[in-house]
């Protein structure tokens, strides 16, 4: 059953999620709050009120396994877009942001675009952006801990923009060690992709491996 958290309360075992995998509600967005959820596999969705979910089953990225479509490899060797780390990351929140008829209202409110803002001037949370001609037009963001990646959201402005980046990630961490990355659920934009579900108890078991590596973003 989903507990509500007062200012010194720690997360309840995720296990404990209610059928539709929330965990628990209330408490505040600050950097020690937000990393110790991530690290027992936990993230947070709503703001009013705060909410704390860990849903089984769990979406994933297998790295060895990121599907890249003949056209998507045609977009990749064009070299259309400039990709980019860490260079704009509250734009790209911001562009995640953005209400699109397509994907209508996001979640991404001005008080996660703070807290993550922060997190990432502390080094945990980091973005990869595309541009076309010097404009940003689409991006990823997420948070990083240990060998652990958590993508939270991602935006484009043209077309393949996103799934660009969402490739120069996948490389990205393929390149520094990193073992898991955690998507939270399988999207039409990710499943093409080769995003897959795994049980919440052996996500928990590769996120506690992950947490424990020594990698850098």
């Amino acid at each position: 059953m989903p507990i509500f958290l007062k200012q010194n309360t720690a997360f309840p075992d995720p296990n404990r999620a209610d059928a539709e995998g929330l965990v628990a509600m209330g408490g505040d967005f600050n950097s020690s709050r937000l990393l110790a959820a991530y690290r027992k596999g936990i993230f947070p969705w709503t703001v009013n009120p705060i909410t704390w979910w860990s849903p089984d089953p769990r979406a994933i990225f297998e790295l060895d396994c990121f599907h890249v479509s003949q056209s998507l490899a045609r977009v990749i060797r064009q070299g259309k877009f400039e990709v980019a780390v860490d260079q704009s990351f509250r734009e790209v929140m911001e562009g995640c942001a953005v209400h699109t008829p397509k994907r209508g209202d996001s979640w991404v409110t001005k008080e996660f675009i703070e807290a993550y803002t922060r997190l990432h001037r502390q080094g945990h949370a980091h973005s990869v952006e595309c541009r076309l001609k010097g404009e940003l037009v689409g991006g990823i963001y997420g948070m990083s801990i240990g060998g652990l990646f958590a993508g939270e959201s991602m935006f484009h402005r043209v077309n393949n923009a996103s799934k660009v980046a969402l490739h120069h990630l996948v490389q990205h961490l393929r390149e520094r060690g990193f073992a898991l990355f955690d998507i939270q659920m399988v999207t039409p934009a990710t499943k093409p992709l080769g995003a897959v579900e795994i049980p919440r108890h052996e996500y928990l078991q590769r996120l506690s491996a992950a947490v424990a590596m020594k990698c850098s973003f």
